[in-house]
């Protein structure tokens, strides 16, 4: 038997018209230097679909907010997601990722989001940081066969270059990057786009990252010939200031 949900979970889930639940975490594991795994119990319907994401209610400085995380796969037999979280930086919901134990009971929100996979797509771009990684394996493990993912990513450290469990019959392409050491200016991001020759066919591109570095990177992929509709962008964080109570970057 879990707790009770907080009263301010249950106002902002019918706020906004989806689900709250009580997570009992059932496992946590460091999956590379970066990334932790954070499997939550009990909340599997609020999952979405691939590229949807769930609110966490964290405390800081004594009082709760919310980090939003996006969920990188689900298991509706076990009733259980698993969120990988980033932990290279000081912040609540790094230090909650570090700091949680199994049978920790946390506030789930969900789903959130408005980015799924394009399913007319013949490929799928995904460019963002080690934050980005498990909203794009399980959107890449959602893509119908045949079909092809292309993967560029820039991580803090080699060791985060964790791969996906891709159907047999999709292409993939994984072009890794050292994160440069000015957050937000996208170098190592450009260069590994430059490398890249867009395969034939349509495709759809989704920006999950640093606000910043998906702004310039979004004008990079209009240079090369990508329309408006084929680029989705998604602002995880931004350099330089903490994300809001709400969980979102200032985005002005």
């Amino acid at each position: 038997m879990t707790r009770p949900l907080d009263p301010t979970s249950i106002e902002l889930a019918s706020r906004l018209g989806i689900s709250a639940k009580v997570g009992v975490v059932a496992a946590a594991e460091q999956i590379s230097p970066t990334l932790r795994a954070i499997t939550l119990r009990g909340v599997s319907e609020l999952a979405g679909v691939p590229g949807n994401d769930v609110m966490l209610e964290v405390s800081h400085e004594g009082r709760p907010i919310r980090r939003r995380y996006s969920v990188r796969s689900a298991n509706t037999e076990l009733d259980e997601i698993i969120l990988w979280i980033a932990t290279g930086h000081e912040g609540p919901g790094a230090t909650l990722a570090r700091e949680v134990q199994i049978g920790d009971e946390l506030d789930v929100v969900g789903p959130r989001g408005k980015i799924p996979l394009d399913p007319m797509a013949d490929w799928h771009l995904f460019v963002g940081d080690a934050s980005s990684l498990g909203a794009f394996y399980r959107m890449a493990e959602s893509i119908e066969e045949p079909g092809r993912a292309i993967f560029i990513v820039e991580t803090p450290h080699p060791d985060d270059a964790v791969t996906p469990n891709l159907p047999e019959g999709i292409g993939a392409t994984g072009i890794f990057l050292d994160q440069d050491a000015s957050l937000g200016d996208a170098k190592a991001l450009l260069h590994g786009l430059a490398a890249f020759a867009f395969p034939p066919d349509e495709g759809h591109a989704y920006l999950f990252g640093e606000f910043k570095a998906m702004k310039t990177m979004r004008t990079a992929l209009l240079d090369r010939g990508l329309a408006n509709e084929q680029i989705s962008v998604k602002a995880f964080w931004r350099t330089g200031s903490a994300n809001a109570d709400h969980g979102e970057p200032d985005k002005s």
